[in-house]
């Protein structure tokens, strides 16, 4: 038997929380010394202990583990509540996670509203081309290199070779948290599609562009002067806007040297 402050430091429980435990009828001493009062526990004890706080830093209720405990659950169990609970935490890192980035990226742009880059944007015909083409739905913008690994991933098995740069379209009618409709082109000289991949004619249109260079994350300015420049000209917007990746990363270039080439297709007035 353990005095009280014995099975504290072999269970590394405080003795405050293992009174409580006693109070609420979780977990009592295997023997109290009616003379001094004095509680003892026994080192068999322990198995239900853990399972008491294993339950409770899942997150249920003392009156759910009471229940549990009584109906004497199984490491199985246990195992399988862990998994899932597991699963739930690291679903919620990865949201903050994506909260905390597009803080400082909020925080980055406010930063340089009164420093931004001068953009030259200009209007220009883009001819149409014959691409090859994966669109699907992805949980987040930051997905679409998973979409461009897939895409050559299809390719270059059967040889077929990009003509041109590659290309991302962003079909969503408006900026999406989850659940984004992109798709990735590269141009091709024939070639066929495997059924997840297409080969498609990308129409030509007049788009308004501009070159930006830098990490991903900080291409919010280009957008910002393309449209700016749509609204003091007063142009329509005709279609999804395109990236156009003239340097990226599969060059193994440092992200500020990456350049870019943002695109909206108008109808002119």
């Amino acid at each position: 038997m353990f005095k009280i402050g014995e099975f504290s430091r072999l269970s590394q429980v405080t003795v405050k929380t293992l009174r409580f435990y006693d109070q609420e009828g979780l977990l009592q001493p295997a023997r109290v010394d009616p003379a001094t009062g004095y509680r003892y526990y026994s080192a068999d004890q322990l198995p239900r202990l853990n399972r008491i706080l294993a339950l409770k830093a899942l997150g249920f209720s003392l009156e759910q583990i009471r229940q549990m405990i009584a109906e004497d659950i199984s490491a199985d169990e246990l195992r399988g509540m862990f998994r899932l609970r597991r699963a739930e935490i690291e679903q919620q890192m990865a949201a903050e996670q994506q909260r905390l980035e597009q803080l400082m990226l909020r925080l980055k742009q406010i930063e340089r509203e009164g420093d931004l880059p001068a953009y030259e944007v200009v209007l220009k015909p883009v001819e149409s081309l014959t691409v090859a083409s994966l669109r699907a739905t992805i949980p987040t913008y930051s997905h679409t290199g998973q979409l461009v690994g897939d895409l050559f991933g299809s390719l270059m098995p059967r040889g077929i070779q990009p003509t041109g740069p590659l290309m991302a379209i962003f079909h969503d009618g408006e900026y999406r948290e989850s659940d984004c409709d992109v798709e990735v082109v590269v141009p091709i000289v024939g070639g066929e599609g495997d059924g997840r991949v297409q080969v498609r004619a990308l129409p030509g249109a007049d788009m308004v562009t501009t070159i930006y260079q830098g990490e991903y994350d900080s291409i919010g300015t280009a957008y910002t002067a393309v449209m700016r420049w749509i609204e003091q000209n007063g142009y329509p917007i005709a279609g999804p806007s395109r990236e156009v990746y003239l340097h990226g990363p599969a060059e193994g270039i440092a992200p500020d040297a990456y350049v870019t080439e943002v695109q909206f297709p108008v109808q002119r007035v």
